[in-house]
């Protein structure tokens, strides 16, 4: 129905074809990102009000189905049904271990019957490897799924979500437009789809836009999902906090939290709005709440960043050994936040070289711009200034609007001895949103000062 928008969500919290370097690197230094359009006023929205959990109702229908299971090992309808609720958890909690349930779910279905009787099977393990982040996997499957289903809207959106990840940016739009023909009601996964190519291409007043109807879709059904109806409220806030309209946030995710309570992603993001409004310890109360729900790495980094500031070095040396064990707990953890840890590793100049080597290695099979922004980044605490430079400009072909990716590529400009386009970028991302990261946006400016 909706995915998370994971490039940029899993990153900092990820296009027609890719174009070749040399392009890339000339459009940037014509200045491709250029200034951002004066902002229109976020949509009005209706009062947020709480909604009924279907957390209760959810854990049951599990146990439910997991007797099916046990009681006939054949069931492959009722396998399909937990892989599906499963995915739901996952949503709610962030919880791996909901992951690997639905891992494990989908292929007991495919194992009874294959995907050719049993694409639902088929739907619900692409929709696990994507959440697995085996981006590559999912977008086979999904193409698979749209041609045993090329009737249902589903499998097209899960095809150009995958492609997206992968930067296969002509595939995503070419999937959602089949998604968008197929579609007879399913005007919140054509419209959430929509507001992330949107947001990736620059166009923050048209995200919005979808991401408005999106959530008056959700309203209109005779009992809005709750995780679904927060999930908007909050993208409303991830939105306005890219251009830098921090107090609009800050409203965008209490309603989030009003019609979810605890709802983690919206506790986290409201630590960073507190942040960014110079409200330092709300903040570090927010992310401790958000740390104790689900300890994201980018929740632990982000907490660890403000016991710093704060002077509570003890604390924030706890908080970013946390970050490090994270990754190892397993596979599936490395998996997930590959670029989170960099991020952490580059941010605070720790190890550089294991740093680049981790983002070189999934920038091999995953070439979106987020990815180019993370080898650019740790390229450039490695010493290598020209792969860094090459990077930076790939990550900026999209004119996407997050400060990071401006800042990032200023930085690597300034490094390379390129003083007006580092102070073009540097510029272009504090007057967007002059407090983005409460380490990183002060060195932007000491940085530009100094130009």
């Amino acid at each position: 129905m909706y995915r998370k928008a994971i490039g940029r969500l899993q990153f900092w919290n990820s296009q027609p074809g890719r174009i070749g370097t040399a392009l890339a690197v000339a459009l940037v230094s014509v200045g491709c990102a250029g200034p951002a359009p004066a902002p229109k006023p976020v949509p009005a929205l209706p009062p947020a009000a709480p909604l009924v959990s279907d957390e209760e109702s959810t854990e049951i229908s599990i146990r439910f189905f997991a007797k099916k299971v046990k009681e006939d090992p054949a069931n492959f309808l009722a396998y399909n049904k937990l892989a599906g609720l499963h995915l739901q958890r996952l949503r709610d909690t962030g919880n791996v271990a909901y992951l690997e349930k639905a891992l494990e779910a989908a292929r007991s279905s495919l194992e009874i019957f294959p995907a050719e009787i049993n694409p639902d099977g088929l739907g619900h393990l692409a929709s696990a490897e994507f959440d697995a982040h085996d981006f590559r996997k999912a977008r086979d499957h999904a193409l698979q799924w749209t041609r045993l289903r090329p009737d249902r809207s589903a499998p097209f959106g899960l095809l150009g979500d995958a492609c997206l990840e992968l930067g296969e940016y002509a595939d995503a739009e070419k999937a959602y437009r089949e998604m968008e023909r197929s579609s007879r009601d399913d005007a919140i996964g054509v419209n959430t789809r929509w507001a992330h190519w949107k947001e990736l291409h620059g166009d923050l007043d048209g995200a919005l836009a979808h991401l408005q109807e999106a959530h008056a879709a959700a309203l209109s059904l005779t009992a809005p999902p709750r995780e679904l109806t927060a999930w908007c409220r909050w993208q409303f806030g991830e939105l306005t906090f890219l251009r830098g309209e921090y107090a609009a946030a800050e409203k965008h995710y209490r309603d989030a939290l009003t019609v979810y309570p605890n709802y983690y992603r919206a506790v986290a993001s409201l630590g960073r709005t507190l942040a960014a409004l110079g409200r330092r310890e709300e903040a570090i109360a927010q992310y401790e709440k958000a740390t104790k729900i689900f300890p994201d790495p980018g929740y632990v980094a982000a907490l660890g960043d403000l016991y710093h500031l704060a002077g509570r070095q003890a604390e924030a040396d706890a908080q970013y050994g946390i970050v490090s064990q994270i990754s190892r707990l397993g596979k599936l953890n490395g998996q997930l936040y590959n670029r989170q840890v960099v991020q952490f590793l580059a941010d605070h100049d720790r190890d550089p070289a294991e740093a680049y080597q981790q983002a070189a290695e999934e920038y091999e099979s995953r070439k979106d711009v987020y990815g180019a922004a993370t080898l650019g980044w740790a390229a450039l605490k490695a010493g290598r200034i020209p792969e860094a430079r090459r990077a930076a400009a790939e990550s900026l072909s999209l004119n996407t609007p997050d400060p990071r990716l401006l800042y990032q590529a200023g930085m690597i400009a300034r490094a390379a001895g390129d003083t007006a386009e580092a102070r073009r970028l540097l510029s272009q991302a504090l007057k967007q949103s002059p407090a983005f990261d409460p380490l990183q946006a002060p060195l932007a400016r000491k940085a530009l000062e100094a130009l």
